[in-house]
């Protein structure tokens, strides 16, 4: 009797030090199997973030290049009605007019064409029938969008449109164009991501238009032959369907110890891709880190109780949620971090030519639906930057542009400044700052008109409002860069002198 209820007491020992250990074990393989899962569905999650990421951020870009194409066609049409009012009657009055049309209008490569195909620039003429194929689609096309090489090297994207009706120097004049270096357009677009992005423009048949790299592996090179041997055929074909079809598509391609992804979007009207490559993301590794510590500290609760298991594994999965938002948030700030650089001017501090495209195709959206109520543009020009920079040095000249943006800045508190050139800037106002425009705008002049005494910093300023007739933004903006030339001209006489 007493050996059976030994034997009994012993299997119950046994029975509990085994059910103990399967309860143990099976919550260990648990705790391992919900990090392992929780680890595949957060690299799952991140993966769709980041291509999301990357389409909005290759979308962008490819809006921005359709707002400058559409802006330098509204541009050329306001020339053509610019010429016809100035009705030059030799070569050189042509001349003359071209070259005004691109100082206000800011159209650097602005030609006219004849009937005889004779191409009208600032400083020459000469014969464009072989070196400007493009015209020859201007007979049946209201606009023009093409990409040519000039000598072999340099990439251009040529803006043309007709100009029917137009007789100057006894002759019909069929077109004109613009051309815009395709390099140009990518310093536009570039961002300082630390290695992690990449972006380039390319051409139907893969060819790198923008000459940026896009990662380590692509570098500048036709897109197609660098990713022969790197994805499936069945993937190389769709990819380059895509591209010929001008639509959007994504490519992921694995390198060994790192993943790459990248998106492509057209560039509508240019059969153009914007393409965007991301690295191996940074959130997915810093997930991959928390998972990995959250298996080693369930390896090392295998001795324990049922209940300590049990409890520590709350504990792990509360700490790993709280970690994985503080990491995500931290990812959020970082890609808002990012965001500022971009769009900041590295020597003033306010925001730069990039920020004030971006909301220029904002504020442009507002109009086209009816959304924007009250808007002021101040364009404000230093004067006498070029002189300091010749005759004192440019640290003289960079110091200058300082006090005047911060000149600006105090004078403006409410508004939006821009650096949109070397020596000129645009602010936005809106809200309480469009409602205190007036008193900022006497504000500044005095203070200028004071400074123009004591040889100190010296801004000319225009400004405008937006109306019920104003299409888009430049229209506004026009208006104000009229006034600061005029303005500009009225301290000069003033006797407004470059400080020394």
């Amino acid at each position: 009797m007493n050996g059976k209820k030994q034997l009994t007491n012993k299997r119950i020992v046994w029975i509990a030090v085994i059910g103990s250990l399967i309860v143990v074990a099976m919550m260990t393989a648990n705790t391992v199997y919900t990090s392992r899962k929780v680890e595949y569905t957060t690299d799952e999650a991140v993966s769709e973030v980041s291509s999301f990421y990357l389409e909005a951020m290759a979308d962008r870009r490819a809006k921005i290049i359709t707002n400058l194409i559409n802006n330098n066609f509204d541009q050329m049409g306001k020339a053509v009605g610019f010429i016809k009012d100035e009705a030059p009657k030799s070569q050189d009055e042509l001349r003359e007019s071209i070259g005004k049309i691109k100082s206000l209008l800011s159209l650097n490569r602005f030609a006219m064409v004849d009937e005889d195909d004779i191409v009208y620039t600032q400083y020459t003429t000469y014969t464009g029938r072989s070196r400007h194929q493009f015209l020859e689609e201007v007979k049946s096309k209201d606009r023009v969008i093409t990409t040519v090489s000039i000598y072999g090297s340099s990439k251009q994207l040529c803006l043309a449109i007709p100009t029917p009706g137009l007789e100057l120097l006894g002759k019909h004049f069929k077109a004109c164009f613009v051309q815009v270096d395709i390099s140009e357009i990518a310093d536009l677009l570039a961002l300082d991501d630390e290695g992690k992005t990449h972006f380039a423009l390319y051409a139907k048949n893969g060819a790198n238009l923008s000459g940026t790299e896009l990662g380590p592996v692509i570098l500048s090179h036709n897109i197609f032959d660098a990713l022969k041997g790197r994805i499936t055929e069945t993937e190389w074909k769709e990819s380059y369907a895509d591209f010929q079809s001008n639509t959007e598509g994504a490519i992921t391609f694995d390198l060994g110890e790192a993943e790459e992804t990248l998106c492509y979007v057209p560039v509508r009207g240019t059969g153009w891709e914007m393409a965007v490559l991301i690295r191996e993301s940074v959130i997915q590794d810093q997930i991959r880190y928390i998972s990995e510590r959250n298996l080693a500290a369930s390896r090392h609760q295998i001795g324990f109780t049922f209940v300590s298991v049990l409890a520590l594994a709350l504990v792990l999965i509360h700490q790993l949620r709280k970690l994985s938002h503080e990491k995500l948030e931290e990812e959020k700030e970082t890609s808002r971090t990012f965001q500022n650089m971009a769009n900041t001017d590295a020597m003033t501090g306010v925001r730069n030519k990039l920020a004030y495209s971006e909301n220029e195709a904002a504020i442009d959206s507002q109009i086209e639906s009816g959304e924007l109520d009250h808007l002021g543009v101040i364009i404000a020009d230093i004067n006498g930057l070029k002189h300091v920079d010749d005759t004192i040095g440019h640290v003289a000249g960079d110091q200058l542009i300082k006090d005047a943006c911060a000149l600006i800045c105090s004078c403006f508190k409410q508004g939006a400044v821009f650096r949109i050139g070397g020596d000129e800037f645009a602010v936005i106002l809106q809200g309480k700052g469009f409602d205190s425009m007036p008193e900022a705008i006497s504000e500044l002049n005095r203070i200028v008109e004071e400074n123009i005494k004591s040889d100190d910093v010296v801004v000319s300023i225009g400004y405008s409002t937006y109306g019920p007739d104003d299409k888009h933004l430049s229209d506004v903006f026009e208006r104000a860069d009229k006034m600061m030339y005029e303005r500009k001209a009225e301290l000069k006489s003033m006797g407004a002198q470059t400080r020394h």
